[in-house]
This record gives C-alpha cells, structure tokens and sequence, in this order.
C-alpha cells in the first residue's frame, strides 16, 4: 500500500528492481477452488472475494510488492456470457482492484512501512473467448476493433485507480498497438508484457518488432515478457532494454507445458531463481512468475534479489 511518502510506481522501479507475485490462479486452486468455467478466477470476484484476498496476502507475505489482480480474463463479454449485466460487470473489475489493495493493508499491517503497490491486468482479446487463442493471437479483428474491445473494460479500471496496469500475455503487435491506444490519456501507467515463443511473439512476429511500438509511449513505463518459457526470457530481458530503453518486466512461467486439450500441465519446471542476476543485469526492474509459480519461489526470488 503506498502512501504520500512512497515513490510512485515509475519512480520505484526506475530506482530499483521490484518483485512481482506469483500465478494467481495456481494459488487459489492450491487454497481449493475450482478455476476450470470459462471466467477462470475472475469468476471468484463475485462468489469468493476473500479467497482472492487471502491469494494476494500470501505473496505479499512472500515478498513481493506487486498484487495482480484478478481480472485478467473479466471482461464485460465474458461475464455477459454468464448472465452478468454491464453494471455488474464493471463493478466487479473495480472489486479486483480493492481486493488487491484489501491485501495490501493487511500485508502492511504486519510489516509497516512497505511500499506495495496493485497492478490490474488486462489479460489479451483472446482470454475472453477461453479457447487458447491468447497463445496464437491474430484473431482476425482490425487493431480498432481490438482497441474498442479493450478500451471500455481499461476505463474501468484505471478509474478504480490502480498503481499501474499490466497489458500482460499479449501474443501479437495487432493486440499491442490496440493497447497502447486505448491506454492513452488514462492518467495511469502501464507495462505491456508479450507472450513469446522463443525470439518471437506467440503470432510470429520478430520481438524487436514487438518491442519498438511502446518505446515512444510515454503512458508505458516497462516493456517485456511474461507466460513463457523461463529460457525464452533470458533471451528478451537485454532486448527489451536495448530497443525501448524503458525498464524490463519478466515473469514467465514455470517451465511446464499447458495442455489445453487435455487440461493440464505437463512436462518440468525449469523456473530456477539462479536466472534473476541475469535478467537485473540486462535491464529487468520488475521479476516475477506466471503460472506454477507460487509464493514459495517468488519467496526465494525476493531473498535473492535482497
């Protein structure tokens, strides 16, 4: 939770690396709620708002300084689909925000004189229609009707006044320049985050490419990746630094494979918090995990990077 005398967010991490939380939805199916409907943890907003508080909490108890919140697959079309109306709808992504900050104060309660601060994320076109195309982007929208898509949803958060807000897994540079127009004239920083696959967005297109549309975007105040492979991250930490000269967000995942047909994770982790040096000495400033990892890992990123 910050306070007058807390730095703001594009100030904290121009002065100094900090950490992000973990996967928000691993951390609630390990609390024992079931994620698996289409509106995924958004869906615990309205039938189990202190759940996601208590997720937020365990990783700022963690370390971490960064709540994100569980937005990232509501959106105004998705709740429609299961009966919820605009004004609800809206109501609820303002809710994630205060439950961010509802764990924020309790965190600070028993650790006075943190800065803490709430992210809201702002998951891609394609967490809407649940169907794992936010992992292969090129939805066959225009950029405007992407930004017209995203906008409203944008609005509503940033009036909730978070401290920041995460464009996160997004898999190609259509969805990033929709994002980048329609975070405009906010009045709230953002990171725009790519989903990658190797040197190249999850679409195809190079990532130096995908780097360069915010370098000029003074609303943006870090560019990276996050929801891939550990080691793809390595590879665009120093990248994303050169092209943009902004400061590097990473968080990627554990290092296991989705299998969306089957449901599952397969394969091993290959998130070792002996990559976090690297990524602080080529540029990143905001360090985390996405999916699989839990506080238990961003507790031994935080000690590390201490």
């Amino acid at each position: 939770m910050t306070s007058a005398a807390s730095p703001s967010f594009g100030d904290a991490i121009a002065a100094s690396t900090v950490v992000l939380d973990g996967g928000l939805s691993n951390q609630l199916e390990a609390a024992g709620h079931d994620l698996s409907d289409e509106l995924w943890s958004a869906r615990l907003l309205a039938q189990r708002p202190e759940a996601v508080v208590e997720a937020h909490r365990a990783y700022f108890e963690a370390g971490a300084s960064v709540a994100t919140t569980a937005s990232y697959q509501a959106t105004f079309e998705g709740f429609a689909r299961h009966g919820v109306d605009g004004d609800e709808a809206a109501g609820l992504l303002a809710l994630s925000v205060e439950l961010a900050r509802e764990a924020a104060r309790r965190a600070e309660a028993k650790a006075p004189g943190r800065s803490l601060w709430v992210a809201a994320s702002v998951g891609p076109y394609g967490a809407m229609l649940a169907d794992g195309s936010e992992y292969r982007g090129r939805y066959g929208l225009s950029v405007g009707e992407l930004e017209r898509f995203h906008r409203p949803r944008l609005e509503v958060l940033a009036a909730a006044r978070p401290d920041v807000l995460a464009l996160e897994t997004v898999p190609d540079t259509d969805e990033a320049r929709a994002l980048v127009r329609a975070v405009r004239g906010l009045g709230v920083p953002a990171w725009l985050s790519y989903s990658t696959a190797g040197d190249r967005t999850r679409a195809g297109q190079p990532l130096e490419e995908a780097f360069a549309l915010a370098a000029d975007v003074d609303e943006i105040v870090a560019v990276g990746v996050n929801c891939c492979a550990p080691e793809d991250a390595d590879r665009a930490v120093a990248l994303a630094a050169r092209v943009t000269g902004k400061p590097v967000v990473v968080y990627p995942n554990s290092g296991e494979r989705w299998d969306a047909g089957a449901r599952a994770w397969e394969g091993r982790s290959t998130f070792s918090t002996r990559r976090v040096a690297g990524w602080r000495r080529a540029g990143a400033r905001l360090i985390g995990g996405c999916c699989r990892v839990g506080p238990d890992t961003i507790a031994q990123l935080a000690a590390q990077l201490r």
